[in-house]
């Protein structure tokens, strides 16, 4: 796909995930103990053979840069094209951030520069391990302007609910797109993904800077419904879209399922990070641990059980943790017990405190705080 550019939108709404994006965008919040929410759809562009890739941020990106870098873990610290990361405008032109076209608009030079024909542009909260040829191949097979990504779910679950729904055709053209959710009934969920050319989305930049339009798929894609031939095109496979943080926990969760792991890790491509040179885990006499995913650098003394551990976490002596997120770097004391919880990085648990949360609400422990 070296005739494809990728774009990863990361302008979006950052509340959704409470304290986890209180300090970072959401594109840069951990996932599955030593990834960031960014590396799914970044590694599926690069096992797509796509090489210049655009990061567009909004706010709270420093972590973001800090984690990419200039690309190397993703093959992407290239002579020409590589990873490019996009800030937002020092001085918008209303004074103020009405929506992610002004952004685009502001690095239009980026885009005429580039010489690739397409473009496909996606969301930084997406995780999933996805060929974007054979989606290629769609859109130049049914000569779509626009080629829009959609799953079909079978359940009404939390995190679809917030999510746009298309209607399609028997064509596969796709006939209505929601502003807002709950209109459609429809059970094809829009992931926000899309290809088209890059000459027509340049087209719908600057026409929409004209007109004074600021969001990519209400008025790039809603408002031109009719007059472009919109398709869609069906991904099966393993889909979550981090919108809250019940999800975020679910999700996480999920990945201590073997299938799961090996479908979003390993096909049809591997999911690449930043790589951090340190230790094996290390387990103790009196350690523990069961159906749990360990990275590198931790020391386990206590028991574990059901959970995902980030780098360099310790778990002292008779301390227990159950059904939980604990992230880097943090320490749990001697006896302590964290059960249902999300710890953010560097939190501090003292000798023989309890956090229990629910199952359905886990407990959420900010960065760096010590409860």
């Amino acid at each position: 796909m070296k005739n494809v550019m990728g774009i990863i939108n990361v302008s979006r709404r950052d509340e959704l995930l409470k304290e986890l994006t209180s300090l970072r965008c959401i594109a840069s919040v951990p996932f599955g103990g030593r990834y960031r929410l960014i590396d799914f759809v970044l590694s599926s562009m690069v096992n797509s053979g796509i090489y210049n890739v655009g990061v567009f941020t909004l706010n709270k990106y420093r972590s973001l840069m800090d984690h990419l870098g200039f690309g190397k873990e993703w093959d992407l610290n290239r002579k020409r094209d590589g990873l490019f990361i996009l800030p937002p405008p020092i001085n918008y032109p209303f004074g103020y951030y009405r929506g992610d076209m002004q952004n685009f608009y502001s690095h239009i030079d980026y885009f005429h520069r580039s010489k690739q024909e397409y473009v496909i542009i996606a969301g930084s909260n997406i995780v999933c391990n996805i060929n974007f040829n054979q989606a290629f191949a769609v859109h130049q097979e049914t000569k779509a302007d626009i080629t829009v990504f959609y799953k079909e779910i079978k359940n009404e679950e939390e995190e679809f609910a917030q999510c746009r729904r298309i209607e399609v055709d028997e064509y596969g053209r796709v006939t209505d797109i929601e502003d807002k959710t709950g209109r459609l009934k429809s059970k094809k969920v829009f992931i926000e993904m899309f290809i088209m050319k890059k000459t027509l989305f340049i087209d719908i930049i600057e026409e929409s800077n004209k007109m004074e339009y600021s969001n990519l798929i209400r008025d790039g894609l809603i408002r031109n419904i009719n007059r472009l031939n919109i398709f869609a095109f069906h991904y099966s496979g393993y889909l979550a879209i981090v919108n809250s943080v019940n999800n975020f926990f679910k999700h996480n969760m999920d990945l201590l399922k073997k299938d799961v792991w090996q479908e979003l890790f390993y096909r049809p491509g591997l999911i690449y990070t930043k790589v951090k040179d340190e230790p094996p885990a290390k387990y103790m006499d009196q350690a523990s641990a069961v159906n749990c995913l360990v990275a590198n650098g931790c020391l386990i003394e206590g028991r574990i059980e059901n959970s995902i551990l980030s780098r360099g976490v310790k778990v002292r002596q008779g301390a227990y943790i159950k059904n939980s997120i604990v992230m880097q770097r943090n320490e749990v004391g001697k006896n302590a017990v964290i059960e249902n919880a999300i710890l953010d990085k560097e939190v501090y648990v003292s000798e023989g405190k309890e956090l229990i949360g629910e199952k359905s609400q886990p407990l959420l422990i900010g960065k760096k705080i010590v409860p």
